[in-house]
């Protein structure tokens, strides 16, 4: 499959962003939106100038839905990438994501004739991301000078960057926001969900990969369900908030908890057999963990990358 041109990952710039929201955690939103714009906004114009002389016959409509392809498939990539050995790169992981989204809404704006640089399009969004409720507020945010005051350290630093990351998880979608009532349970829970799904996959890497890459899927859906409406219909973007329990998040748990299954019986044979290499049982077990683990989820990446069409 070729890769269709300006379509590079945002990997390369995660760790400039990481950098810049670390310094200033409260102003995460507003950080990301302004880097995005000025590293992402020239390219995504220009991206969407190359895939209409590459696709000359497509409509409006089908030229959006070559965006929303390419934008979902680059996202997920970054969900697969925290899902595999690399859980300590969550933090990285995570920017990549949000430069990925962000590309992807501004290669929506410009395909619909609105300048990929202009500022505008960093309210736009902030909007689209349920940080602020319209433009104007936004980019007040955006405008308003940041604070120059440090507030004194009350927490350690692993604790800032656990904050961080959830933080990260929200603006992706990947968790609720709080609601009242019973979404409040809600969000606890997926909270609860997400450090299981992080303490798991540093003991077992890659067997995460098939439910994490749904969720980064199902989020960008989301926002881009939300940015067509934005720039082709409606502008109103009160959307209900509430969780459903679909199918495909179903059958991602389930491949993942069978994924487990994998590692799970190769330590069981190691043990039974009694395996040992130099005398000892540690290295066999770390090396059939990471080889079944290895296993696992390149044959769920093979898998999902053969069942993927073509754009």
């Amino acid at each position: 499959m070729r890769k269709e041109a300006g379509a590079a990952p945002a990997g390369g710039l995660a760790g400039s962003l990481l950098r810049e929201v670390a310094a200033e955690p409260g102003r995460l939103p507003e950080s990301l939106a302004s880097f995005a714009l000025r590293r992402m906004g020239p390219g995504a114009g220009k991206a969407v100038e190359r895939l209409r002389a590459a696709h000359p016959d497509a409509d409006a409509a089908a030229l959006r839905a070559l965006i929303v392809t390419r934008g979902r498939r680059a996202v997920t990539a970054e969900g697969a990438f925290v899902g595999g050995p690399f859980m300590l790169f969550i933090p990285v992981a995570f920017c990549g994501a949000l430069l990925s989204q962000a590309r992807m809404i501004f290669e929506l704006a410009a395909a619909e004739g609105r300048d990929a640089t202009d500022p505008e399009r960093a309210a736009e969004l902030l909007v689209l991301q349920g940080v602020y409720e319209d433009t104007a507020a936004a980019r007040a945010a955006l405008t308003a000078a940041p604070s120059r005051t440090r507030r004194p350290e009350t927490r350690g630093r692993w604790a800032a960057l656990w904050g961080l990351v959830i933080r990260m998880a929200r603006l992706l979608g990947l968790l609720t926001p709080a609601t009242d009532g019973p979404g409040k349970l809600v969000r606890i829970f997926q909270i609860a969900l997400s450090c299981l799904v992080f303490l798991v996959g540093l003991v077992a890497p890659l067997v995460w990969l098939p439910y994490l890459a749904v969720m980064y899927w199902r989020a960008t859906t989301r926002l881009t369900g939300r940015a067509t409406v934005f720039y082709v219909g409606s502008p109103d973007l009160r959307v209900p908030r509430g969780v459903r329990v679909d199918a495909a998040m179903g059958l991602a748990l389930l491949r993942a908890l069978a994924s487990l299954l994998v590692p799970a019986v190769a330590v069981f044979l190691v043990v039974t057999s009694d395996l040992r290499i130099a005398g000892g049982r540690w290295p066999v077990l770390g090396m059939v963990l990471t080889a079944s683990c290895l296993f696992t989820g390149g044959w769920w990446l093979w898998r999902r990358h053969r069942r993927r069409p073509t754009p």
